[in-house]
């Protein structure tokens, strides 16, 4: 989704000392680095962009196109295009990604689901070597 055009610009910020509480439905970009305690959800007819800071933490679902978490989630996350973990992640939920990408030190505490199921049903033939003897 991401790879041609560039990603929508962040244009929120939920800053560091901010506390949120109650459901977040946000448009574009946000970023993320106070405390939200509910559900951050992206506008489902735009490409969005969700950024959770190394200091947030977010206490409900997450849900956007594009997610990039370096601080902690309690909650399922949903990432419809690309879920991208840095080092300081920590996810208590089950995770929902079409793509993944996750540096060494992110954990996560639940279930990982990919949305595109048919890239696990589709198993590779394999040729096995015969010697002639």
């Amino acid at each position: 989704m991401f790879g041609k055009k560039a990603p929508p610009p962040i244009k929120s910020l939920i800053a560091q000392g901010s506390r949120i509480e109650g459901n977040l439905k946000f448009t574009d970009g946000l970023r993320v680095d106070g405390e939200v305690f509910g559900n951050v959800t992206a506008n489902a007819e735009t490409p969005s962009m969700l950024v959770i800071s190394e200091q947030a933490v977010v206490f409900g679902e997450i849900s956007a196109d594009h997610v990039i978490i370096n601080g902690t989630v309690r909650g399922p996350v949903h990432a419809k295009e690309l879920l991208e973990l840095q080092p300081k992640a920590r996810i208590e939920g089950d995770v929902h990604y079409r793509a993944l990408e996750m540096h060494q030190g992110a954990v996560i505490a639940g279930q990982m689901k990919p949305l595109d199921m048919s890239v696990i049903e589709e198993k590779p033939l394999l040729k096995l070597a015969t010697t002639s003897a």
